[in-house]
C-alpha cells in the first residue's frame, strides 16, 4: 500500500483544494490530510472562518481523504512521515524546496497550484462584495 501525505488549512474550501486532494490520492492507496489546528493557525497569523472542527469534518466527507490528523507545530513532519509509514509527501508548488529535508524519508512531490484560486482570493473577493 502506498501511502500518501499533504498538509494545510483547508478553510474556505475550494475546487483548488479538491484537486490538490485529489491529484493526491490519485499518487497513492491511502491519503492522509494533516489539518492545521486553530491554536497553529493563531500562531501564524491565520483566523479561519470555520473551526478545526469543521474544517474536520469537511475533509471526512471528501472521497478522496482517508485520514485527518492535527497538524500542531512546524516540526511535526518527520515525525508524521515516520509514524503513518507515509511514501510520498505532497503539497503545493508555492512551497517548493521547503520540505526537502523530508527526502531522506519519503518522496517529495510538490504539485503545481490550480490557476487563478486561492484562499486569500476568495476572502478578498467576499470583502470586495460586503463594502
Amino acid at each position: 500500500m502506498k501511502k500518501i501525505l499533504t498538509y494545510g488549512t483547508f478553510d474556505l474550501l475550494h475546487h483548488g483544494h479538491i484537486r490538490l486532494l485529489e491529484r493526491s490520492r490519485a499518487l497513492g492507496d491511502h491519503l492522509t490530510v494533516a489539518v492545521s489546528t486553530d491554536q497553529f493557525n493563531l500562531g501564524k497569523g491565520k483566523i479561519c472562518a470555520y473551526t478545526y472542527e469543521e474544517r474536520i469534518h469537511i475533509l471526512e466527507a471528501i472521497r478522496y481523504v482517508d485520514q485527518v490528523i492535527p497538524e500542531t507545530n512546524w516540526e511535526q513532519k518527520i515525525e508524521d512521515v515516520k509514524n503513518h509509514d507515509i511514501d510520498i509527501f505532497v503539497i503545493g508548488d508555492d512551497w517548493e524546496g521547503e520540505f526537502d529535508f523530508l527526502k531522506k524519508y519519503c518522496q517529495v512531490l510538490y504539485l503545481p497550484r490550480t490557476p487563478d484560486i486561492s484562499t486569500t482570493q476568495v476572502k478578498e473577493k467576499l470583502a470586495s462584495v460586503n463594502k
